[in-house]
């Protein structure tokens, strides 16, 4: 399936950094980077003015540049559980945004996004700083990581969305199967 043109912006969520990257699919597996950025927040600040920030810095980003889809790294608890809270409110805060504007999200794990750039679950920071910079062409490594991995969040995206747009058609013609299946068993 060709989603050649297909926006994606992919989201390393967090509350002090979060990462935001836009890239556009393009021909096979090419990938576009269009914009790359991180949205700073200072950890003495309340967390309704943090929050705020991250809402507004990303609705400006989704009407700079018009995703067709928000790719972001799914939460899981990695032993400091007021962290994961603390980013957890941002990941709402990001998914609503996204909403707001019928725009679908979809969630992926650290190890699936490494493994569909690096080749490897569990490669680490400079590995997948390394292919994300060599896979989209850029002259130099994207800093912090938050950006380099926002930027691997949406192109693991662009790879995966054939196969997930496959998925969605197999899913309606065995839906509309069974529909059919139903009605004349009726007759």
């Amino acid at each position: 399936m060709n989603l050649e043109g297909l926006r994606v912006m992919g989201i390393d969520p967090g509350l002090t950094r979060c990462g935001l990257s836009v890239v556009q699919a393009g021909r096979g597996r090419a990938v576009i980077p269009v914009a790359v950025g991180v949205v700073r927040t200072p950890s003495d600040a309340e967390l309704g003015n943090r929050l705020t920030r991250i809402s507004d810095a990303v609705e400006e980003w989704l009407d700079d540049y018009r995703p067709d889809v928000v790719a972001i790294e799914r939460l899981f608890e990695r032993g400091n559980v007021s962290t994961v809270m603390y980013t957890a409110h941002a990941v709402g805060v990001l998914i609503l945004a996204a909403a707001r504007r019928d725009i679908p999200v979809h969630h992926y794990t650290p190890s699936e996004v490494k493994k569909a750039i690096s080749g490897n679950g569990r490669a680490d920071k400079q590995q997948m700083t390394t292919m994300i910079t060599r896979i989209l062409g850029l002259s130099e490594a994207p800093k912090p990581a938050d950006a380099a991995d926002a930027l691997a969040l949406a192109v693991c995206h662009c790879w995966r969305a054939p196969a997930l747009a496959r998925e969605k058609q197999v899913a309606a013609r065995t839906r509309e199967f069974k529909r059919r299946l139903e009605q004349r068993s009726k007759q």
